[in-house]
């Protein structure tokens, strides 16, 4: 009978320390629920937890992320729209963001939920993206009129790099300078 207490005490002292680990992560990073069960099984594969077996250790976890998902510190939700505005501010494509958010374990749901509300706000935020890296890269409109056939090819591989379509990518290096930079002092 005493190894079954045994057991039992290190069960609940294990789930205390994946409580305290998560919460200090949650704290340092905002992470995704999928982050903090990746985090906590590469912590726990680490140490050396003889009393814990692989299988229960993902049942921990899951526990461990669901209490917390429901005592809202964990909300993908919440994740998913914060981490689309920061990347449309720093000039993001909508498939970049949306492959970023299916790299973070993003469900699919919320995922839509995001890029529908962008889409709501500004129906062309590609085009505006697009004009945000041309001006943080220095390329198309931003160039010289004189090398811009040169670099014009480059340019658009650029574009097509940061997740542009190729419309999206021709309409923005085929504009004026004039109209670009009414564009750019407006954003």
């Amino acid at each position: 009978m005493i190894p079954i207490k045994n057991k039992r005490k290190n069960l609940e002292m294990t789930i205390e320390e994946m409580r305290n680990f998560a919460s200090a992560y949650i704290e340092k990073y905002a992470p995704s629920k999928q982050q903090v069960k990746t985090y906590l099984l590469k912590k726990y594969l680490k140490s050396s937890i003889s009393s814990v077996k692989k299988d229960d250790l993902t049942n921990l976890i899951n526990l461990v992320t669901e209490d917390l998902e429901n005592s809202k510190f964990i909300n993908d939700k919440f994740y998913s729209e914060s981490k689309a505005k920061n990347l449309i501010k720093r000039g993001s494509s909508i498939n970049k963001i949306r492959n970023y958010l299916i790299s973070k374990g993003i469900k699919d749901k919320y995922i839509k939920e995001t890029i529908h509300k962008i889409n709501e706000k500004n129906e062309d935020q590609d085009f505006f993206s697009a004009i945000k890296v041309c001006k943080k890269k220095k390329i198309g409109p931003e160039r010289d009129q004189d090398n811009r056939l040169l670099f014009y090819k480059k340019d658009i591989s650029i574009l097509a790099r940061s997740g542009f379509n190729f419309e999206t990518s021709k309409r923005v290096m085929d504009m004026e300078k004039d109209d670009y930079l009414r564009i750019v002092n407006f954003l």
